[in-house]
């Protein structure tokens, strides 16, 4: 367990390399094309604030964007005592505790760090679960905030939507900008366009694998928590059941989601951020003696 969560860290400096290594690739391709070696530092240097800005803006905007309003213990006893045991139990700063006005049975977590974390869930979600689920379900979330998996979720966020940007900058001036360095060789433009069109997806591609690995040890983290990996089996059985997209739904905040809060369909199945729910439930099964 311990292993995973030191993999899962050094993982994340090498995604993070990688991202600013297709960052760069786009400003140098930009700057081979129109003669002038500053930009591909601008382009980095402009992207990187960028994620900076996200990450402190990125848990504010998540619960505008969802529609989710804190509570306190009594607005909801039952949510909120769960997430104070939970937090007593692993020693961690009490979050704040958001709950949703939506049928739809999901949570998430988001947050800078521990300290500045935000736990929510759905009144659907409170309506379907027993006491034993909900508490495996919280404990799942309270393990995206254990691991830190709620500031790499961001910055990723943050990373993706600025190489998504940039790439689209770069096409533009590339095509119509009309470059001031004519010894560039065409194949150099060709390779770059492609670059440039292939980094968005390639980022995409990237953040799927963050968060599909993350998603599992969030359920062996909540798991060794509450030593009861059936209880958070059996949540997940019941979100088969009545799985349905939030009424506020969004792409840039579905990663964050206990389950992908989108509308199903063959293109989102196909890049979702999570992991299938049958898979999830099975290593928890499997697992169940270590836990």
């Amino acid at each position: 367990m311990y292993g995973a969560i030191g993999a899962n860290k050094r993982n994340t400096i090498l995604i993070m390399a990688v991202f600013v290594g297709l960052l760069g690739a786009i400003g140098y391709v930009a700057s081979l094309y129109f003669g002038e070696t500053s930009i591909a530092y601008w382009v980095i240097g402009g992207a990187l604030m960028y994620a900076v800005l996200q990450y402190f803006i990125a848990s504010k905007l998540a619960i505008s964007m969802t529609g989710a309003h804190e509570i306190q213990k009594k607005d909801n006893p039952r949510l909120y005592r769960v997430v104070e045991n939970l937090s007593i139990t692993t020693g961690m700063p009490m979050p704040k505790v958001y709950l949703i006005d939506d049928p739809a049975p999901n949570a998430f977590a988001t947050g800078r760090n521990p300290s500045k974390a935000i736990v929510a869930a759905t009144t659907g979600l409170l309506d379907i679960m027993n006491d034993r689920e909900l508490e495996g379900v919280m404990a799942h979330e309270m393990g995206h905030v254990k691991n830190y998996d709620i500031r790499v979720s961001m910055i990723a966020f943050g990373l993706v939507s600025a190489i998504g940007i940039l790439s689209d900058i770069a096409l533009r001036m590339l095509i119509f900008g009309g470059g001031n360095n004519r010894n560039t060789h065409p194949a150099v433009i060709v390779i770059g366009i492609v670059l440039i069109i292939l980094a968005p997806i390639i980022a995409m591609l990237i953040q799927m694998a963050v968060s599909r690995q993350r998603e599992y040890l969030a359920d062996a983290t909540g798991a060794l928590t509450t030593r009861d990996s059936e209880g958070l089996a059996s949540a997940l059985e019941k979100l088969k059941q009545h799985s349905a997209p939030l009424k506020r739904q969004s792409t840039s905040t579905a990663h964050l989601f206990l389950n992908n809060p989108l509308k199903s369909g063959a293109f989102t199945s196909m890049f979702s951020t999570h992991p299938p729910l049958d898979e999830r439930i099975k290593r928890l099964k499997k697992n169940e003696n270590k836990f």
